[in-house]
């Protein structure tokens, strides 16, 4: 089994969500042929700490746009938006299928350093979604730096079911001046889950004057570079291929001595 995924490394319109939504849809359709496209975080806004003007429901204009998108191309389409809902904002990564459905993942771990902690309300749990008979991992920026949040769940007394999950994706704002810890950690987390992992970040200036250099990458399960671009906008489709992923897992069974645990 194979997955074709499409990262989309762009400048973001600060606080412009009809402009955002008209370039991404843009690039969207120059993609020819794939299964999984993927956006940076906040896609539609970049990362604001102003929700309340710029939050939408579930039912709003740019997840509305995702289901459109997705349709039409007939593509799963992940990034995260500024959600309202029961009074709360949440920085929330959606999961949109090509029939109109979907998952969700809130931000778990909020940037305190950037004040996102007093804006935005803290997921509670993960996603895993199922693609083309790949388990995919969702998560948002920050949470790259926890490696217990994506550390591959153990069941000893089922050692079938395990690992959890292929693919870890990460959306991402994150800044130029901390791009070594990006691109160590995305390594770092394919490693010791045995698993591919997919970066997708932003370019660019941001409404704060703060830079994006990019660095989007994909990651292999031995932790080599598939793919990674710097600085530059970018378009990149990759296959991904199951049988290497089980090849290292059957040749390195590492994922069998781990640790139990249980993440509540």
């Amino acid at each position: 089994m194979s997955l074709r995924i499409t990262l989309i490394q762009t400048r973001l319109h600060w606080e412009d969500k009809a402009a955002n939504l008209a370039m991404l849809r843009e690039k969207i359709e120059s993609i020819p042929q794939t299964q999984v496209v993927v956006l940076p975080e906040m896609f539609s806004t970049g990362f604001s700490m102003s929700p309340a003007p710029l939050a939408e429901t579930m039912e709003g204009p740019a997840v509305q746009w995702m289901k459109e998108i997705a349709a039409r191309k007939k593509i799963i389409l992940a990034g995260s938006l500024i959600i309202q809902e029961g009074g709360l904002y949440f920085n929330r990564l959606i999961w949109m299928l090509p029939n109109g459905q979907y998952g969700v993942y809130d931000k778990r771990h909020r940037f305190a350093f950037a004040g996102e902690d007093e804006h935005y309300a803290a997921g509670n749990k993960r996603l895993i979604a199922s693609v083309n008979g790949w388990k995919v991992n969702l998560q948002v920026c920050y949470d790259l730096r926890f490696p217990v949040w994506g550390r591959q769940s153990t069941n000893p007394a089922a050692p079938e079911t395990m690992p959890e999950y292929d693919l870890l994706i990460n959306v991402a704002n994150w800044p130029q001046r901390r791009s070594l810890a990006w691109k160590t950690l995305l390594q770092a987390r394919a490693i010791e889950n045995q698993c591919y992992v997919v970066g997708v970040n932003r370019v660019g200036d941001d409404g704060n004057g703060i830079y994006h250099s990019g660095d989007s990458m994909v990651i292999d399960p031995l932790g080599e570079t598939l793919y990674h671009k710097a600085d530059e906008e970018d378009i990149f489709t990759i296959t991904l291929h199951k049988t290497k992923l089980e090849e290292v897992r059957t040749k390195f069974p590492f994922w069998k001595d781990a640790d139990g645990f249980t993440i509540y």
